[in-house]
């Protein structure tokens, strides 16, 4: 039997955008007072859990300020400081910074980068977003089990789509998808159970689903 561990994903809380801009990988996008409600409803969660005998035993996050906000509350609560993590990052867009995205598709300039959604051809390759999620997580999960053993757990804030198409990989399912479909709310958790082959399974929760009923539902946000 080889060693195991939990990556648990989380997506940030919902962030303060009254312009309803696309902010993909942007500065300055903090979380809502909504947002920061979430945050605390999601180390509640992680703090239950570690009084039930599975605590967490580290802690990363995009740099992205959403990201960064979500997991503070949390890294306060265990006392645990927060590995930035590159590669958990937001994916790349060429519609960053527009607003009102879908009215700004009928412009013949955007036509071209619409060509191919089965790669995204406006953005950064389902696969290419994959591999860098994994690597992080096959990283962060092998220096979890060196220093606290088997069963070990990590919590990693990141982004929708980056979650997302790493879940639809790990259930052999077709990366390209439509955005509307995707399971993985404002502060939910997907749950990569990592054992000696890799990934065996996933789980999925939303600890904050009554918080994200209220939230302002921007796909990809």
């Amino acid at each position: 039997m080889g060693h195991t561990a939990t990556v648990h994903l989380v997506r940030h809380g919902e962030v303060h955008n009254p312009d309803r801009v696309l902010y993909g990988r942007l500065d300055g996008f903090g979380l809502s007072e909504l947002g920061k409600e979430m945050a605390l409803g999601i180390a509640e969660h992680f703090v239950q859990r570690a009084e039930q005998g599975r605590p967490v035993h580290m802690l990363a996050a995009s740099p992205l300020q959403r990201a960064q906000e979500t997991i503070a509350p949390l890294s306060a609560r265990l006392g645990l400081p927060v590995t930035i993590e590159e590669r958990v990052l937001e994916a790349e867009n060429a519609f960053e910074g527009l607003s009102s995205v879908k009215r700004q598709l009928r412009r013949p300039k955007y036509w071209p980068l619409l060509v191919n959604p089965f790669r995204p051809s406006w953005g950064e390759p389902y696969k290419q977003q994959v591999a860098r999620v994994l690597a992080a997580v096959k990283d962060l999960s092998d220096q979890a089990i060196a220093d606290h053993g088997e069963g070990a757990e990590v919590v990693v804030v990141s982004h929708q789509l980056p979650i997302w198409v790493t879940r639809l990989w790990a259930e052999n399912r077709p990366l390209w998808h439509d955005p509307r479909s995707r399971e993985c709310t404002l502060t939910s958790i997907t749950s990569l159970h990592i054992g000696p082959g890799g990934v065996e399974s996933v789980s999925y929760e939303e600890p904050n689903k009554e918080l994200s009923k209220q939230a302002l539902a921007l796909p990809g946000a």
